[in-house]
């Protein structure tokens, strides 16, 4: 079957079979939950002919997390043995993360000899990172005090979550990790910023030597970041199983009942990012003038990765060769997305004010705008360095929240639904990552339009 035939196919099957499903819980029409189950598996059989016809490692990857919502809704138990599937895919990704950011920083900065040109992606970098995650901040405070999604909240009888141990970091042990302490130890526990920081150092190192002796180390480095790019690709093609597993789990974990008690925050984060992705990001984009919808073209799969594996850092290594690919060269593309990771976590940042205010609101505490904003920015510090751990941002929220002597057991509430809300932020860390990389492209003037206008997904 041809590609439009299969497209065509798939959205017919899925109007006639969402019209069954509204049918069925208006009470209009009496069908059986094994005829409406059923249905939806002939709509996803239909996904999969398209799939097929398409021969796109994306479109695969969405159709994985459609089978694994099914999967989780219809085969809950069966969908935690899935969990060891979802593990494989990150384990491979987290085993790239290191080798890619030490061969693409050294290429980038003793490649080109140019140091001058790393101070001022530098300053260039964290100014544009701190002020659209500022702009963050201020729209999930506004979000959270508009709906007051807080406000009379009730937790589901029999509620009861395990709250991850919190240790409390001052501002110095913060500075302080940024540092590498040990290069290896970094790689093990799979500190970006740590790694970064080596990578530039010894590239700024390998760049104040001669040619004759610069040489032998830089042709290393260009064939292990080339390997590791090829090494990338062979790992995407577990990808589909990978994120589906992911996907499945999560639904099979939470199931729907839970989610209706705080349905109201969910929404609440869902249209903040929303608004910041239009309101911020797109005019942000369009200023630069680049290419949208090729840019979306580019975003898609690791942004779908993120979303289904809620961590950033599964999505770096396609990130990093799409932008690439989309005319960002790799000198920067090295350099600003691992950085952003630690600097320009736009969705966690919008995120954690929102939810601080939220456990005030839950607890009946009133904060005045100031109390807010103070609890807002110790948030957008502490928070530095967490978007390749899932679900870590919880944690980060349950340290600041103590310090400012509010309950915990709203957090309690939160972590029910915390892997669905991490799906949306990890989504928009990634978005504004790569964009990121696009501004700072232009803004050296060394942005290629050419590749971006003729950007084709793998």
């Amino acid at each position: 079957m041809s590609k439009q035939k299969s497209a065509f196919l798939s959205l017919g099957l899925f109007t006639i079979v969402a019209i069954l499903h509204f049918l069925s819980i208006n009470h209009i029409v009496g069908l059986s939950s094994l005829f409406l189950q059923m249905s939806r598996w002939v709509v996803i059989a239909a996904l999969i002919m398209y799939a097929l016809a398409k021969r796109s490692l994306t479109t695969w990857i969405l159709v994985s997390m459609v089978i694994g919502i099914e999967v989780g809704l219809d085969y809950p138990v069966f969908a935690q043995n899935l969990k060891v599937l979802s593990q494989i895919f990150l384990r491979m990704i987290k085993t790239i993360i290191a080798p890619i950011l030490f061969a693409t920083l050294v290429v980038g900065i003793a490649g080109h000899s140019d140091l001058k040109q790393v101070g001022r992606m530098g300053w260039k970098s964290i100014l544009y990172f701190e002020i659209v995650t500022t702009i963050a901040l201020a729209i999930g405070l506004i979000a959270i005090n508009i709906s007051q999604a807080g406000v009379g909240i009730h937790i589901p009888e029999g509620f009861h979550q395990d709250i991850p141990e919190v240790k409390a970091q001052t501002w110095q042990e913060v500075v302080l990790h940024i540092f590498p302490e040990n290069f290896v130890k970094s790689i093990y526990n799979g500190d970006v910023l740590p790694i970064v920081v080596f990578s530039v150092l010894f590239g700024i190192g390998l760049a104040m030597l001669s040619e004759e002796k610069r040489k032998p180390l830089l042709k290393f480095s260009e064939s292990l970041a080339e390997t590791m790019f090829k090494f990338t690709n062979i790992i995407m093609y577990f990808a589909p199983i990978g994120v589906g597993a992911a996907i499945a789990v999560t639904v099979g974990h939470l199931g729907l009942d839970i989610l209706f008690s705080l349905v109201k925050l969910l929404l609440t984060l869902y249209v903040a990012l929303i608004a910041f992705l239009l309101v911020v990001l797109l005019p942000i984009a369009l200023l630069i003038k680049i290419p949208i919808k090729n840019f979306i073209k580019a975003i898609s799969e690791p942004v779908s990765i993120a979303f289904a594996t809620t961590s950033s850092e599964s999505a770096l290594p396609r990130a990093m060769e799409n932008m690439e690919k989309f005319g960002v060269p790799r000198k920067i593309v090295s350099f600003v997305l691992p950085t952003g990771y630690t600097f320009n976590l736009d969705g966690t940042t919008l995120y954690l004010s929102l939810a601080s205010v939220f456990v005030a609101q839950a607890a009946g505490i009133q904060m005045t705008i100031g109390q807010q904003v103070i609890m807002g920015l110790t948030l957008m510090l502490t928070s530095k360095g967490v978007a390749g751990v899932p679900r870590a941002s919880l944690v980060i929220l349950l340290g600041t929240v103590a310090s400012f002597g509010l309950p915990v057991w709203p957090v309690m509430a939160i972590l029910g639904i915390d892997e669905l809300m991490d799906m949306a932020r990890t989504s928009v860390n990634v978005i504004g990552n790569t964009l990121a990389s696009c501004v700072i492209a232009r803004w050296e003037g060394e942005f290629d339009n050419e590749k971006a206008i003729n950007f084709t997904a793998n």
